[in-house]
């Protein structure tokens, strides 16, 4: 089976489980969606209330998904999946319960729904997170987009059975049904039997968290690449859900039952497209390249919105919408998980998911917002513009920096021998290295030395100087800050092979006779003020 194959990540049998239980869950989730949004149309007259359920359900993605990724950085990622989706089994089952006693109420449904987007909320980065630890480096892209096709075909089939078995069953043993899938997934999740044991990052608050995740991309150009990236293609692609309802209705005319098969269009496209398309697309073509392609066919989709008002032909644009999203947005997916190391996964997924939900949600208020003032065609004129505005920014924003990054971690040092060992939460630390150069070596020991600066402070250091003796001009004092001893033993931690080989190299260049001198000290908090 070929590696660029999308079903090469189902040959590993962890994954396959947990993929296939996924699928059957999912489309218990759909079904869910459907039988909810009926409950609450039975409930209540007010379309506001129907409108709720959609935020009830996005909110917490909003307030919880970086605290949930910080989460699954510094918790078992197995233990976190289980304990979250026993949440949504339990949220499910409380609705069904609800519903049964005849209790169920427009505010308990809601409370319902927010309660199952808490769980998706809390289980997204830590799923995403835990995929690279399930398959091999050869798997991953087949594993991102089978993850996907998950959704994709959840979203085609769920609805249908929703359909079917609403009038045949009812809401409330619908809502079984989905905590019975949710029951499904932890079973399988139970079963995975980890390989080896994952690093564990230090125990932070979410302040210092959220300030390491803003750290870790400031100083780490190819991560700011792959979240512009992601915020500008959400913004862009939000026009398919923003607009396509609303042509769809105002301009074309359909009834429900015709928009629900645009939107079915619009899967099935995607499906397809990962099938045959994004394997193809992967084998010939680089990432960058890949979504390169993905916006050239958003361009044909806009124009085509813009002019077709047939139901037959809409249905084929709704379908290269969907194929377009798919390549999209899958291939800048698995550019992030092979650009972030382990040590900070969740988090840094974390903030993609809020990146990418946010420049949907913002996009999807300024297109209506947009159309409503300069209708449809204007508005789709100006999105394809964007996109064409997109095309001209791939090249110094290229994804194609993953071809030559090795995030692999390196063999952390041997601890120094001091005398007393500082306790794991005294601090601040620094660590100041004496190098002696020679002058013909010192263009290239200051390259190494600014390359090395970022390195320390993405990964930990608050502060890095670098020092040259006035006396004598060839000895540099290369001084790194760390707020506690913890975060000095982490700093290594999380160095990477490349990482380390720059740090190998700057101190290669020292001249001395003997190796370079490292003094550690603990930075006093304390100023003694001569009266």
């Amino acid at each position: 089976m070929s590696t660029t194959s999308i079903w090469t990540a189902l040959r590993n049998r962890t994954f396959r489980t947990l993929w296939l239980a996924s699928v059957a869950s999912g489309c218990c989730v759909s079904a869910h969606d459907m039988a909810a949004t009926w409950v609450m149309n039975t409930l209540s007259a007010s379309p506001l209330m129907l409108s709720l359920l959609s935020s009830a359900a996005s909110l917490p993605f909003f307030l919880l998904t970086f605290p949930a990724g910080a989460l699954a950085d510094t918790v078992d990622r197995k233990k976190l999946l289980i304990v979250m989706h026993g949440w949504l089994a339990l949220s499910a089952a409380g609705l069904a319960a609800f519903g049964s006693l005849r209790l169920l109420t427009p505010l308990l449904l809601l409370g319902g729904v927010f309660l199952l987007g808490v769980g998706f909320a809390c289980n997204g980065p830590t799923w995403t997170s835990v995929i690279p630890d399930v398959v091999t480096n050869e798997e991953l892209a087949s594993a991102v987009t089978l993850s996907g096709v998950q959704m994709n075909i959840s979203g085609i089939i769920g609805p249908a059975i929703g359909g079917l078995l609403l009038p045949l069953i009812g809401a409330n043993a619908i809502f079984a049904l989905n905590a019975a899938g949710f029951l499904l997934v932890l079973m399988a999740i139970a079963r995975w039997r980890k390989g080896q044991i994952r690093f564990r990052a230090s125990t932070e608050s979410m302040l210092e968290s959220f300030v390491g995740t803003l750290r870790y991309v400031r100083y780490t150009r190819g991560i700011q690449v792959v979240l512009v990236r992601a915020l500008l293609f959400s913004l862009l692609i939000s026009v398919i859900p923003a607009l396509l309802p609303a042509v769809g209705l105002k301009a074309l005319h359909l009834t429900s039952s015709h928009l629900g098969i645009l939107f079915t269009s619009m899967a099935i496209g995607a499906l397809l497209g990962a099938i045959f398309v994004v394997p193809r697309a992967r084998e010939k073509l680089t990432s960058n390249q890949v979504t390169i392609l993905a916006s050239l066919l958003l361009i044909v989709v806009y124009i085509l919105m813009a002019a077709i008002r047939q139901l037959e032909t809409f249905m084929l644009v709704s379908a290269v919408a969907g194929l377009a999203w798919t390549l999209a947005g899958s291939e800048i997916w698995v550019v992030a998980q092979q650009a972030i190391p382990g040590w900070t996964r969740g988090r840094l997924n974390a903030a993609q998911i809020m990146v990418t939900q946010g420049g949907i949600a913002l996009g999807g208020l300024a297109w209506g917002a947009l159309a409503a003032f300069t209708g449809f065609e204007y508005t789709l004129l100006l999105a394809t513009l964007l996109v064409c505005y997109n095309l001209s920014i791939s090249g110094p924003l290229s994804l194609d920096f993953i071809r030559s990054l090795d995030i692999e971690p390196a063999t952390p040092p041997p601890s120094p021998a001091l005398t007393e060992t500082p306790d794991l939460d005294e601090g601040p630390i620094a660590v100041v290295a004496e190098i002696t150069v020679d002058q013909e070596d010192r263009k290239r020991f200051l390259e190494l030395a600014r390359d090395l600066r970022l390195i320390y402070l993405r990964n930990g250091a608050t502060s890095v100087r670098l020092y040259e003796d006035l006396a004598e001009r060839s000895i540099f004092r290369l001084e790194t800050v760390v707020m506690t001893w913890r975060e000095h033993q982490l700093l290594y931690r999380r160095f990477t092979k490349p990482e380390r080989e720059i740090l190998d190299r700057l101190l290669r260049f020292n001249a001395g006779k003997e190796a370079p001198v490292y003094h550690y000290a603990l930075v006093t908090k304390q100023i003694l003020v001569h009266k």
